[in-house]
């Protein structure tokens, strides 16, 4: 006898730095890496990761993610995510960490106000 059950579809796997969806919450994330069958995200800009099973997720809409990327109108800020994306796109993972740190770097002394 055969199962007609149909299986559910492969979860989404998504590069490091794509912009996502949580759709638990509607929050958008950016990838940052894998930890066995989850995916870890954070906030575009920095802050705390967190974990999200792959059928959570869904692509950010071309609209979600200029929202993210035109954020700032500090030119450093437009020059640090132009670098970090430029990064990115090219699978250069150390110069796009790099340029991640110096984006959250420069957010957290320029517009937070904090030193460490």
């Amino acid at each position: 006898m055969r199962d007609n059950t149909p299986t559910p579809p492969e979860a989404m796997t998504y590069r490091e730095g794509t912009y996502v969806v949580d759709t638990r919450s509607a929050t958008l994330a950016q990838v940052m890496g894998t930890v066995g069958p989850r995916v870890q995200v954070r906030r575009p800009g920095g802050g705390r990761e967190w974990e999200v099973p792959p059928q959570a997720l869904r692509l950010a809409t071309r609209e979600e993610r200029a929202a993210a990327v035109r954020g700032p109108a500090c030119e450093e800020c437009a020059r640090l995510q132009a670098a970090q994306r430029a990064a990115v796109d090219g699978g250069r993972r150390d110069q796009a960490v790099a340029a991640t740190v110096s984006l959250r770097t420069h957010v957290r002394k320029t517009h937070l106000g904090r030193t460490s």
